[in-house]
């Protein structure tokens, strides 16, 4: 919304009330429903067109909430009630207008739908509690008033608070740009409502007051078109993490706080709110421990495989190895290693593509793992076109077998997968009872195994033994 439209709209309201003596408040109300609804639709719009959806649809609602009250309280004038009063419809809607506001501002990101409505649900409650509170005051004289203007502006700067805190903290820019908006219009509607509701409360509708009231949802309706961030964040990762971490909190809190104020004149929803924030932030921490406990399988899982084939990656195969190999040397069982490289690759890759290339290693390393599978085994990406098998209880002559069938399974991938044919070479090491003096001893020995397979005219089999027996042959070349 330009800014000369917003300007257009406050004079249009000061003109109303200059022109319109007699229907003032009425011409008044139309405008202060309005301009919330002005703000909403600049909300929803942002939201189809940004990725921060749901923090423009909850500040939506609140807006449509808000005018809704102001509308209920035109009713309500229209039928003779008291212009300076508000009724309690509109109470129960001013109220519950920051609810949607308190949601997502203590929402973290990327949440799972469940502990969405844990949050949803507290604060609903906490709207609740605020409207038995506010209704309970408003009708005990002049020091309940005082005490629901109190709430108000204790909610109205815990809004503030929170949108300022979260803006500061956010480093991403969609993120950061929908909270500095929501920052400055919370900001400009905590200065408005305190002098509203402190300074002109028994003002009836229809004064100039009035065109006050407008200026918060015409700057939300301004800036939200607008909502970008230009400038890079500043990396406060310290108060970022402590946001994040406290931020769900902010539900509980309030809602303890909130029912501790209801609970002599509302006893057993002040129970229900203690109850609800300790069960609530409960289920919440225990969802997100699982998430997170999730999430860290994942990333271990992730630390220890092959991006592009799946299988196993160097890490694990170093770590994998010298297990075996201690478990071995504990147990005097036999263990044998099998280095694998495919034949001719970088002429495949120059030849084919690199795209192709990708499929040859994953189309490969899916045959190994699938003929390589015996519970222990592991299949692993070694490094480039090398692949490595280690195969724990393994005899030199049964990796021997296990090296042919895999030579024979690689050879016999179907015209139809790849371009062409494709063979490997497979150096096999391996020793009935532990005698070499390390892991990397039985590693240079496939080494030494495969690089004769090579030398041989590849699509074979090479064993080497530390018995001392040197490499033996046992393959052929398809």
């Amino acid at each position: 919304m330009p800014v000369m439209v917003a300007v257009l709209f406050v004079l249009c309201h000061g003109l109303a009330l200059a022109l319109l003596p007699g229907s003032a408040s009425v011409a008044s109300f139309c405008f202060l429903i309005a301009a919330p609804l002005l703000a909403a639709a600049a909300c929803l719009r942002q939201a189809r067109q940004r990725r921060v959806a749901l923090g423009w649809r909850a500040t939506a609602l609140a807006m449509l909430l808000w005018a809704g009250g102001m509308a209920m309280n035109m009713i309500d004038t229209l039928r003779g009630g008291d212009a300076t009063g508000t009724p309690q419809i509109s109470l129960l809607l001013y109220v519950v207008y920051g609810v949607p506001l308190v949601f997502v501002l203590a929402r973290a990101r990327r949440e799972r739908w469940a502990i969405s409505l844990i949050d949803a649900l507290l604060a609903a409650l906490l709207g609740v509690l605020f409207f038995l509170h506010t209704r309970f005051h408003a009708n005990a004289g002049e020091a309940g008033m005082n005490s629901v203007r109190l709430l108000f502006d204790i909610q109205n700067a815990c809004i503030a608070a929170f949108a300022l805190l979260r803006w500061a903290s956010m480093d991403l820019p969609d993120r950061r740009a929908f909270f500095r908006v929501l920052a400055i219009y919370a900001l400009a509607y905590l200065l408005v409502a305190g002098y509203i509701n402190h300074f002109s409360e028994y003002s009836p509708f229809g004064q100039y007051a009035d065109l006050l009231i407008d200026l918060p949802f015409l700057l939300l309706a301004v800036l939200a078109p607008r909502a970008h961030e230009s400038m890079p964040a500043v990396e406060r990762s310290g108060l970022r993490h402590a946001v994040q971490a406290g931020g769900p909190m902010i539900l509980p809190l309030l809602l303890l706080v909130v029912a501790t104020l209801v609970v002599d004149h509302a006893r057993y929803w002040a129970l229900a709110g203690f109850v609800a924030a300790i069960m609530g932030f409960g289920l919440r921490s225990m969802l997100l421990q699982i998430g997170l406990l999730e999430r860290q399988a994942a990333l271990d899982a992730l630390s220890r495989l092959d991006g592009l084939t799946g299988v196993a990656n160097r890490r694990q195969f170093d770590a994998v190895l010298r297990a075996e190999w201690n478990r071995a040397c504990r147990q005097g069982s036999a263990l044998s290693l099998l280095l694998i490289d495919i034949d001719h690759f970088k002429w495949f890759n120059d030849r084919h593509g690199h795209p192709a290339g990708d499929r040859c290693l994953q189309q490969v390393a899916a045959v190994l793992q699938a003929t390589a599978a015996r519970g222990g085994d592991l299949v692993a990406r070694y490094g480039g076109e090398e692949f490595a098998v280690v195969a724990p209880a393994t005899h030199p002559d049964s990796a021997r077998e296990l090296g042919e069938r895999l030579r024979a399974a690689i050879q016999a991938i179907p015209g139809d997968v790849l371009p062409q044919m494709v063979t490997i070479s497979v150096g096999v090491a391996g020793t009935g009872a532990p005698l070499l003096q390390s892991p990397e001893a039985l590693l240079a020995g496939a080494d030494v195994a495969l690089y004769a397979a090579k030398r041989a005219g590849r699509n074979r089999v090479e064993v080497w033994e530390d018995a001392g027996r040197g490499p033996a042959t046992a393959a052929s070349a398809g």
